[in-house]
């Protein structure tokens, strides 16, 4: 899979372009059908504003939050994808900087472990995966998180229920 990556306002001194990609690179292992080479997909790194617009505009939330994904294939679809032909949009994917900062921070992580594991998260919605209609596909989801972010040597970002 390609990923487009843009990024304003996020902070320098980070090789977020390489942190995104190692992220998808772990989440390729957990979930193969994002290491489809015919897959693209665009990730912005931006601001709480830019999100918050995003968010009120597509999802009808009236507020920013930490990463948003914007699926353009169906699971069933992207199953079903064969690795000759053309380019497929997956689908698009954007994180606000100030949230996942904030969150990081609460945390007790850094930010670049929390931008991954966002990023993993936002990947996996992309893939058909969610964690909003059962206890059962929350569970699931985050057991492909968990096994992504192991693979970039990050604890479990769920650790702390058990």
């Amino acid at each position: 899979m390609e990923l487009d990556i843009a990024i304003d306002g996020w902070p320098d001194g980070t090789d977020w372009d390489r942190l995104a990609e190692q992220a998808h690179a772990a989440t390729a292992q957990v979930e193969p059908a994002l290491s489809n080479p015919r897959l693209t997909a665009s990730l912005l790194f931006t601001s709480d504003e830019e999100v918050h617009v995003l968010n009120r505009e597509w999802r009808g939330k009236d507020k920013p939050t930490n990463v948003l994904s914007f699926p353009m294939l169906e699971r069933d679809d992207l199953l079903a994808l064969v690795p000759d032909g053309p380019p497929e949009m997956l689908g698009d994917l954007a994180l606000a900087y100030g949230t996942c900062a904030r969150e990081a921070d609460e945390k007790g992580v850094s930010l670049q472990d929390h931008a991954a594991h966002l990023i993993v998260h936002g990947l996996l919605h992309l893939a058909g995966h969610d964690h909003v209609d059962s206890d059962e596909q929350a569970e699931a989801m985050e057991a492909l998180e968990i096994a992504a972010l192991a693979k970039l040597d990050i604890a479990d970002p769920y650790g702390d229920r058990n």
